[in-house]
Protein backbone atom coordinates (compact mmCIF):
# COMPACT_ATOMS: atom_id res chain seq x y z
CA UNK A 1 0.00 0.00 0.00
CA UNK A 2 1.30 3.46 -0.94
CA UNK A 3 2.36 5.75 1.88
CA UNK A 4 1.01 9.24 2.46
CA UNK A 5 3.49 12.03 3.13
CA UNK A 6 2.76 14.30 6.12
CA UNK A 7 1.54 16.88 3.57
CA UNK A 8 -1.18 14.65 2.11
CA UNK A 9 -4.03 16.71 3.60
CA UNK A 10 -2.56 19.92 2.18
CA UNK A 11 -2.48 18.37 -1.29
CA UNK A 12 -6.16 17.40 -1.00
CA UNK A 13 -7.00 20.92 0.23
CA UNK A 14 -5.37 22.50 -2.82
CA UNK A 15 -6.91 20.04 -5.28
CA UNK A 16 -4.04 17.64 -5.83
CA UNK A 17 -4.57 14.89 -8.41
CA UNK A 18 -2.96 12.09 -6.40
CA UNK A 19 -1.02 9.25 -7.98
CA UNK A 20 1.32 6.57 -6.67
CA UNK A 21 5.00 7.34 -7.21
CA UNK A 22 7.97 5.55 -5.63
CA UNK A 23 5.65 4.04 -3.04
CA UNK A 24 4.00 7.35 -2.05
CA UNK A 25 0.74 9.10 -2.89
CA UNK A 26 1.79 12.42 -4.41
CA UNK A 27 0.12 15.10 -6.56
CA UNK A 28 0.92 14.87 -10.25
CA UNK A 29 -0.91 18.20 -10.82
CA UNK A 30 -3.46 20.42 -9.08
CA UNK A 31 -7.08 21.06 -10.03
CA UNK A 32 -7.51 24.38 -11.80
CA UNK A 33 -3.79 24.63 -12.54
CA UNK A 34 -2.16 21.76 -14.41
CA UNK A 35 1.41 21.03 -15.45
CA UNK A 36 1.86 23.98 -17.82
CA UNK A 37 0.48 26.57 -15.38
CA UNK A 38 2.51 25.14 -12.50
CA UNK A 39 5.65 25.00 -14.65
CA UNK A 40 5.29 28.63 -15.76
CA UNK A 41 4.62 29.76 -12.19
CA UNK A 42 8.05 28.44 -11.20
CA UNK A 43 9.71 30.18 -14.14
CA UNK A 44 7.88 33.50 -13.53
CA UNK A 45 7.29 33.71 -9.77
CA UNK A 46 7.33 30.71 -7.43
CA UNK A 47 6.14 27.15 -6.94
CA UNK A 48 6.04 24.92 -3.87
CA UNK A 49 6.77 21.19 -4.03
CA UNK A 50 6.38 18.33 -1.57
CA UNK A 51 9.59 16.33 -1.96
CA UNK A 52 9.10 14.34 1.25
CA UNK A 53 9.31 11.05 -0.64
CA UNK A 54 13.08 11.55 -0.88
CA UNK A 55 15.20 9.63 1.63
CA UNK A 56 17.56 11.05 4.25
CA UNK A 57 20.44 9.22 5.92
CA UNK A 58 22.73 10.35 8.73
CA UNK A 59 26.36 9.20 8.71
CA UNK A 60 28.26 10.10 11.87
CA UNK A 61 31.29 9.39 14.01
CA UNK A 62 35.00 10.33 14.06
CA UNK A 63 35.59 8.40 10.81
CA UNK A 64 32.45 9.59 9.04
CA UNK A 65 34.21 11.61 6.34
CA UNK A 66 36.56 8.84 5.24
CA UNK A 67 33.92 6.12 5.47
CA UNK A 68 31.37 8.09 3.45
CA UNK A 69 34.00 9.22 0.92
CA UNK A 70 34.68 5.59 0.03
CA UNK A 71 31.04 5.05 -0.92
CA UNK A 72 30.73 7.94 -3.38
CA UNK A 73 32.33 9.19 -6.61
CA UNK A 74 32.85 12.80 -5.55
CA UNK A 75 35.40 13.90 -2.93
CA UNK A 76 34.02 15.33 0.32
CA UNK A 77 37.39 16.00 1.92
CA UNK A 78 37.66 19.67 2.81
CA UNK A 79 33.93 20.40 2.78
CA UNK A 80 32.95 23.14 5.22
CA UNK A 81 30.09 22.98 7.72
CA UNK A 82 27.00 24.03 5.80
CA UNK A 83 28.21 22.88 2.37
CA UNK A 84 26.33 20.58 -0.02
CA UNK A 85 27.91 18.37 -2.68
CA UNK A 86 26.36 16.37 -5.50
CA UNK A 87 27.68 12.86 -6.11
CA UNK A 88 26.97 9.50 -7.64
CA UNK A 89 26.66 6.42 -5.45
CA UNK A 90 28.46 3.82 -7.60
CA UNK A 91 28.21 0.05 -7.49
CA UNK A 92 31.13 -2.34 -7.77
CA UNK A 93 30.78 -2.48 -11.59
CA UNK A 94 31.04 1.30 -11.99
CA UNK A 95 27.32 1.73 -12.60
CA UNK A 96 25.08 3.98 -10.52
CA UNK A 97 23.07 2.81 -7.55
CA UNK A 98 21.82 6.39 -7.23
CA UNK A 99 22.72 10.05 -7.49
CA UNK A 100 22.73 11.86 -4.15
CA UNK A 101 23.39 15.06 -2.22
CA UNK A 102 25.79 15.16 0.73
CA UNK A 103 25.28 17.81 3.46
CA UNK A 104 28.11 18.40 5.94
CA UNK A 105 26.49 19.13 9.30
CA UNK A 106 29.86 19.13 11.09
CA UNK A 107 33.22 17.36 10.89
CA UNK A 108 31.71 14.17 12.31
CA UNK A 109 28.20 14.25 10.89
CA UNK A 110 26.74 14.23 7.38
CA UNK A 111 23.24 14.04 5.96
CA UNK A 112 22.78 12.24 2.64
CA UNK A 113 19.67 12.78 0.50
CA UNK A 114 18.78 9.90 -1.81
CA UNK A 115 16.07 9.20 -4.36
CA UNK A 116 12.80 7.78 -3.07
CA UNK A 117 12.76 4.64 -5.20
CA UNK A 118 16.28 3.75 -4.06
CA UNK A 119 16.04 4.22 -0.27
CA UNK A 120 16.05 0.50 0.57
CA UNK A 121 18.93 -0.53 -1.69
CA UNK A 122 20.94 2.59 -0.84
CA UNK A 123 20.49 1.93 2.88
CA UNK A 124 21.67 -1.65 2.37
CA UNK A 125 24.77 -0.37 0.57
CA UNK A 126 25.52 2.12 3.36
CA UNK A 127 25.04 -0.46 6.10
CA UNK A 128 27.21 -3.01 4.31
CA UNK A 129 30.17 -0.70 3.84
CA UNK A 130 29.87 1.55 6.91
CA UNK A 131 29.52 -1.19 9.51
CA UNK A 132 32.31 -0.81 12.05
CA UNK A 133 33.58 2.34 10.36
CA UNK A 134 30.83 4.93 11.02
CA UNK A 135 27.34 5.10 12.45
CA UNK A 136 24.40 4.99 10.05
CA UNK A 137 20.76 5.97 10.53
CA UNK A 138 17.91 6.10 8.03
CA UNK A 139 15.79 9.06 9.18
CA UNK A 140 13.61 9.26 6.05
CA UNK A 141 10.31 8.67 7.85
CA UNK A 142 10.97 11.52 10.29
CA UNK A 143 11.97 14.20 7.79
CA UNK A 144 9.85 16.33 5.45
CA UNK A 145 11.36 18.14 2.48
CA UNK A 146 9.57 21.14 0.94
CA UNK A 147 11.02 22.92 -2.10
CA UNK A 148 10.37 26.62 -2.80
CA UNK A 149 11.54 27.40 -6.34
CA UNK A 150 11.35 30.42 -8.62
CA UNK A 151 12.51 34.05 -8.99
CA UNK A 152 10.43 35.25 -6.00
CA UNK A 153 12.03 32.67 -3.67
CA UNK A 154 14.09 35.19 -1.67
CA UNK A 155 11.25 37.69 -1.21
CA UNK A 156 8.99 34.89 0.03
CA UNK A 157 11.52 33.27 2.35
CA UNK A 158 12.54 36.65 3.77
CA UNK A 159 9.00 37.13 5.08
CA UNK A 160 9.54 34.06 7.25
CA UNK A 161 13.26 34.21 8.06
CA UNK A 162 15.50 37.32 8.32
CA UNK A 163 17.34 37.57 4.99
CA UNK A 164 20.75 37.70 6.68
CA UNK A 165 20.16 34.25 8.18
CA UNK A 166 19.35 32.56 4.87
CA UNK A 167 22.08 30.70 2.94
CA UNK A 168 23.54 32.90 0.20
CA UNK A 169 25.75 30.47 -1.72
CA UNK A 170 24.37 27.89 -4.13
CA UNK A 171 24.75 24.42 -2.59
CA UNK A 172 25.03 25.68 0.96
CA UNK A 173 22.64 25.53 3.92
CA UNK A 174 21.84 26.93 7.35
CA UNK A 175 20.45 24.73 10.10
CA UNK A 176 18.15 25.54 13.01
CA UNK A 177 16.23 28.34 11.28
CA UNK A 178 12.76 29.14 12.65
CA UNK A 179 9.81 28.85 10.24
CA UNK A 180 6.35 29.15 11.78
CA UNK A 181 7.72 27.94 15.08
CA UNK A 182 9.50 24.93 13.55
CA UNK A 183 13.25 24.41 13.34
CA UNK A 184 14.30 23.90 9.72
CA UNK A 185 17.45 23.17 7.78
CA UNK A 186 17.25 25.49 4.76
CA UNK A 187 19.44 24.85 1.71
CA UNK A 188 20.08 26.76 -1.52
CA UNK A 189 19.35 23.77 -3.72
CA UNK A 190 16.68 22.63 -6.14
CA UNK A 191 15.74 20.54 -9.15
CA UNK A 192 14.07 23.04 -11.46
CA UNK A 193 16.79 25.23 -12.98
CA UNK A 194 15.56 28.17 -10.89
CA UNK A 195 17.00 29.63 -7.72
CA UNK A 196 15.25 28.51 -4.58
CA UNK A 197 15.34 27.07 -1.09
CA UNK A 198 14.62 23.59 0.20
CA UNK A 199 13.24 23.26 3.74
CA UNK A 200 13.91 20.16 5.83
CA UNK A 201 11.75 19.88 8.94
CA UNK A 202 10.26 17.31 11.29
CA UNK A 203 7.21 15.44 10.01
CA UNK A 204 5.07 16.89 12.84
CA UNK A 205 5.81 20.44 11.61
CA UNK A 206 5.19 19.79 7.91
CA UNK A 207 1.73 21.32 7.49
CA UNK A 208 2.58 24.48 9.44
CA UNK A 209 5.77 25.07 7.43
CA UNK A 210 4.07 24.36 4.10
CA UNK A 211 1.12 26.65 4.84
CA UNK A 212 3.40 29.42 6.13
CA UNK A 213 5.32 29.41 2.83
CA UNK A 214 2.10 29.36 0.81
CA UNK A 215 0.76 32.33 2.77
CA UNK A 216 4.01 34.27 2.46
CA UNK A 217 4.03 33.64 -1.28
CA UNK A 218 0.44 34.65 -1.89
CA UNK A 219 1.22 38.19 -3.03
CA UNK A 220 3.82 36.81 -5.46
CA UNK A 221 1.50 34.30 -7.11
CA UNK A 222 2.99 31.16 -5.60
CA UNK A 223 1.39 27.91 -6.81
CA UNK A 224 1.45 24.38 -5.40
CA UNK A 225 3.27 22.19 -7.91
CA UNK A 226 3.16 18.47 -8.59
CA UNK A 227 5.28 15.72 -10.09
CA UNK A 228 4.41 16.66 -13.67
CA UNK A 229 5.86 20.16 -13.45
CA UNK A 230 8.82 18.89 -11.45
CA UNK A 231 9.72 16.60 -14.35
CA UNK A 232 9.28 19.15 -17.15
CA UNK A 233 11.23 21.76 -15.16
CA UNK A 234 14.17 19.42 -14.50
CA UNK A 235 14.26 18.40 -18.18
CA UNK A 236 14.39 22.02 -19.37
CA UNK A 237 17.25 22.50 -16.89
CA UNK A 238 19.04 19.44 -18.28
CA UNK A 239 19.05 17.70 -14.90
CA UNK A 240 19.32 13.89 -14.79
CA UNK A 241 16.80 11.49 -13.28
CA UNK A 242 17.72 8.11 -11.87
CA UNK A 243 16.43 5.31 -14.08
CA UNK A 244 16.75 7.53 -17.14
CA UNK A 245 20.20 9.14 -17.36
CA UNK A 246 21.56 6.81 -14.63
CA UNK A 247 21.22 3.03 -14.36
CA UNK A 248 23.06 0.30 -12.49
CA UNK A 249 24.39 -1.16 -15.74
CA UNK A 250 25.61 2.08 -17.37
CA UNK A 251 29.09 3.23 -16.38
CA UNK A 252 28.94 6.57 -14.62
CA UNK A 253 31.51 7.97 -17.05
CA UNK A 254 28.74 8.05 -19.68
CA UNK A 255 26.23 10.04 -17.64
CA UNK A 256 27.52 13.57 -18.22
CA UNK A 257 28.44 14.27 -14.58
CA UNK A 258 32.23 14.07 -14.77
CA UNK A 259 32.42 17.05 -12.36
CA UNK A 260 31.15 14.69 -9.64
CA UNK A 261 33.56 11.83 -10.43
CA UNK A 262 36.94 12.35 -8.78
CA UNK A 263 39.15 9.54 -10.05
CA UNK A 264 42.18 11.17 -8.42
CA UNK A 265 41.05 10.46 -4.86
CA UNK A 266 42.49 7.45 -3.04
CA UNK A 267 39.68 4.98 -3.65
CA UNK A 268 35.93 4.56 -3.93
CA UNK A 269 33.57 1.70 -4.70
CA UNK A 270 33.72 0.99 -8.44
CA UNK A 271 36.80 3.14 -9.01
CA UNK A 272 38.75 0.55 -11.02
CA UNK A 273 36.04 -0.07 -13.66
CA UNK A 274 35.30 3.67 -13.79
CA UNK A 275 38.95 4.59 -14.41
CA UNK A 276 39.42 1.80 -16.97
CA UNK A 277 36.22 2.59 -18.85
CA UNK A 278 36.48 4.13 -22.33
CA UNK A 279 33.13 5.75 -23.19
CA UNK A 280 31.60 4.69 -26.49
CA UNK A 281 28.50 6.83 -26.07
CA UNK A 282 27.91 10.51 -25.33
CA UNK A 283 24.92 12.25 -23.75
CA UNK A 284 23.49 15.10 -25.83
CA UNK A 285 20.62 17.54 -25.68
CA UNK A 286 18.34 17.71 -28.70
CA UNK A 287 15.31 19.58 -29.96
CA UNK A 288 12.71 17.18 -31.33
CA UNK A 289 10.78 18.19 -34.43
CA UNK A 290 7.30 16.98 -35.46
CA UNK A 291 6.48 15.23 -32.18
CA UNK A 292 7.69 14.20 -28.72
CA UNK A 293 10.30 11.50 -28.14
CA UNK A 294 10.05 9.77 -24.75
CA UNK A 295 12.52 7.59 -22.88
CA UNK A 296 13.69 4.37 -24.57
CA UNK A 297 12.81 5.54 -28.07
CA UNK A 298 15.51 4.44 -30.52
CA UNK A 299 17.80 7.03 -32.11
CA UNK A 300 18.73 6.37 -35.75
CA UNK A 301 21.21 7.66 -38.28
CA UNK A 302 19.84 6.38 -41.54
CA UNK A 303 19.15 2.68 -41.07
CA UNK A 304 21.51 2.35 -38.12
CA UNK A 305 20.22 2.44 -34.55
CA UNK A 306 22.91 4.51 -32.83
CA UNK A 307 21.43 5.17 -29.39
CA UNK A 308 18.34 5.88 -27.36
CA UNK A 309 16.32 8.65 -25.76
CA UNK A 310 16.97 9.00 -22.02
CA UNK A 311 14.35 11.66 -21.16
CA UNK A 312 11.97 13.60 -23.34
CA UNK A 313 9.04 15.99 -23.05
CA UNK A 314 7.36 19.07 -24.42
CA UNK A 315 9.09 22.01 -22.74
CA UNK A 316 6.32 24.40 -21.58
CA UNK A 317 8.54 27.44 -21.11
CA UNK A 318 10.59 26.95 -24.29
CA UNK A 319 7.60 26.01 -26.43
CA UNK A 320 9.08 22.99 -28.21
CA UNK A 321 9.92 19.35 -27.60
CA UNK A 322 13.28 18.45 -26.05
CA UNK A 323 15.14 15.28 -25.10
CA UNK A 324 18.42 14.01 -23.77
CA UNK A 325 19.84 11.17 -25.84
CA UNK A 326 22.66 8.65 -25.50
CA UNK A 327 24.33 8.03 -28.85
CA UNK A 328 27.52 6.49 -30.16
CA UNK A 329 30.26 9.12 -30.25
CA UNK A 330 30.97 8.79 -33.96
CA UNK A 331 27.38 9.78 -34.80
CA UNK A 332 27.16 12.78 -32.46
CA UNK A 333 27.58 15.33 -35.27
CA UNK A 334 25.53 13.50 -37.89
CA UNK A 335 21.82 13.86 -38.76
CA UNK A 336 19.73 11.77 -36.37
CA UNK A 337 16.09 10.85 -35.84
CA UNK A 338 14.10 9.31 -33.02
CA UNK A 339 11.70 6.51 -33.87
CA UNK A 340 8.31 6.97 -32.20
CA UNK A 341 5.41 4.62 -33.03
CA UNK A 342 6.88 3.80 -36.43
CA UNK A 343 7.57 7.44 -37.33
CA UNK A 344 10.96 9.14 -37.51
CA UNK A 345 11.23 12.51 -35.73
CA UNK A 346 14.15 14.75 -36.80
CA UNK A 347 16.57 15.71 -33.99
CA UNK A 348 18.55 18.92 -33.74
CA UNK A 349 21.53 19.15 -31.37
CA UNK A 350 20.96 21.75 -28.63
CA UNK A 351 23.38 22.79 -25.86
CA UNK A 352 22.65 21.64 -22.31
CA UNK A 353 21.01 22.93 -20.22
CA UNK A 354 18.14 23.83 -22.53
CA UNK A 355 17.10 26.55 -20.05
CA UNK A 356 19.23 28.64 -17.72
CA UNK A 357 17.72 31.09 -15.20
CA UNK A 358 18.70 34.72 -15.71
CA UNK A 359 17.09 36.23 -12.58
Amino acid sequence: MAKKTPLYDAHIKYGGDMVEYAGFLLPVRYEGLGVITEHKAVRQSAGLFDVSHMGEFIVSGPNAEAALNYLISNDIKGMYDGQVKYSVLPNEKGGALDDILVYRLDANKYMVVVNAANVAKDAAQFRKHLEGKADFEDVSDNVVLIALQGPAYLKIASKLIPAEKLPEIYYSFRDGLDVAGAKCLVSRTGYTGEKGFEFFCAAADAINVYEAIMEAGGEYGIKPCGLGARDTLRQEAGMPLYGHEFTEDRNIRETGVDFAIKTGKDDFIGKAPVVAFVPEYVKLGVKVHKGIARENAGVFCGDDCVGEVLSGTHAPWLGYAIATVRVKKEYADKPMEAEVRGRRLPLEIAPLPFYRATK
